[in-house]
């Protein structure tokens, strides 16, 4: 019996030993830092999608290491018809998403995370699933500093943002504070 109970403490070590270092093992599979202008972009990753899905999302870290800003303005991928920026707002305890009209500012000495819950890329009339370990190749177009290609890495359907342990959590912006239990405001 103690030899099945040590095997169990070490499974159950390796375990918690692999989760802990989860988030840092998956930064690294997000590739090196793309860099254009005054713009280094980083962490590009997707989610895998399900056979038949018409729709992914793209997420990226853009930082802007000037002093002017530029904007995102657009973009291309041979893996979807369309390519749109995207953000997702809560209005009313609602959760919206909309198009970003003219674009998505980078600040200069800021940066800017295109994260789950809030902005992103949309690809729009997938041409095939995206399946986890690959990678999907996408140009961003930016007002200044031009075209960009970028890939991102695909992870598994659920996955979180990098670093982040656990399922899909969502991170959400709110316009106003949250209604009292039981009613509204």
């Amino acid at each position: 019996m103690q030899h099945i109970s040590t095997r169990r403490g070490l499974l159950g070590g390796a375990l918690a030993l692999t989760i802990a270092l989860g988030g840092s093992a998956w930064a690294q599979d997000q590739g090196a830092t793309v860099k254009a202008g005054d713009l280094a972009i980083s962490q590009a990753w997707t989610r895998a999608t399900p056979g038949g899905a018409k729709v992914g999302g793209g997420y990226l870290t853009i930082e802007n290491k000037g002093k002017t800003a530029d904007r995102l303005i657009g973009g291309a991928t041979p893996a979807a018809a369309r390519f749109e920026i995207h953000e997702m707002s809560l209005s009313d305890g609602v959760m919206k998403m909309h198009p970003v009209a003219g674009g998505l500012t980078i600040a200069p000495g800021k940066t800017v995370k295109l994260a789950p819950g809030g902005y992103h890329l949309m690809l729009i009339d997938l041409k095939q699933p995206f399946k986890q370990g690959e990678s999907v190749p996408v140009t961003l177009r930016f007002e200044k500093a031009g075209e960009v290609a970028i890939s991102l890495s695909v992870q598994g359907i659920g996955a979180g943002a990098p670093g982040a342990h656990g399922g899909a959590m969502m991170m959400m912006k709110q316009d106003a504070a949250p209604a009292p239990h039981g009613g509204t405001k």
